[in-house]
């Protein structure tokens, strides 16, 4: 199946944008191990609300790649340990981005249990953003990796989610952003649920 397509990503929707990616495929081939999860978990992030690194157009270093067209990563450390991987949407200079926060493997699942020092799979192999990042191989050294590359990408696999199956959820851990905390922006679907075709 082909990558998504740039349109996809540089709509200036970043919570439909979200809820679009549950059941499309995260692929990785770092270091010529090609890995992949199924996204069944997002978060929506805006600078028009708190919870967001660019909140009112803040431009650091790090929140840089935010502002970008969107179809970039943005990967940022998070306590000092763990890599985030956040899908840039939305259109230049408009800080925005869907953090992935956890995936259903899919391919390269012994790869990915090596990366976890894991000796089974286990539920928490990639059921959260650091350690789907981990099992996939992603650090902030693909911080700003177009997801049209070779490194870093997402396809569409024709899995089908009905509407009925998504459930949308304050964020977690964002608590420092007030009333903004309470906006419904966290997508997830039941990994048992998911037909593949």
């Amino acid at each position: 199946m082909p990558k998504l397509d740039k349109t996809f990503y540089i709509k200036d929707d970043v919570v439909g944008i979200a809820r679009a990616l549950l059941g499309k495929v995260l692929y990785t081939n770092i270091e010529d191990r090609l890995t992949a999860g199924i996204i069944v978990e997002t978060e929506a992030y805006h600078e028009n609300e708190k919870a967001c690194h660019a909140y009112n157009g803040r431009r650091t270093k790090r929140t840089a790649m935010l502002f970008v067209k969107g179809g970039k990563a943005y990967v940022y450390l998070c306590y000092g340990i763990h890599h985030l991987f956040n899908v840039v949407t939305g259109p230049e200079d408009v800080g925005q981005a869907v953090l992935i926060r956890g995936v259903m493997p899919y391919e390269g699942i012994e790869v990915m249990m090596e990366r976890r020092k894991m000796d089974r799979v286990q539920p928490n192999l990639s059921s959260g953003p650091g350690t789907l990042s981990k099992a996939l191989g992603i650090t902030t050294n693909f911080n700003a990796t177009d997801l049209q590359s070779d490194l870093i990408w997402i396809e569409d696999k024709d899995i089908y989610i009905p509407s009925s199956d998504i459930v949308s959820t304050p964020r977690i851990g964002v608590n420092y952003a007030g009333k903004d905390a309470l906006l419904p922006w966290r997508f997830l679907i039941d990994a048992d649920q998911i037909q593949l075709p």
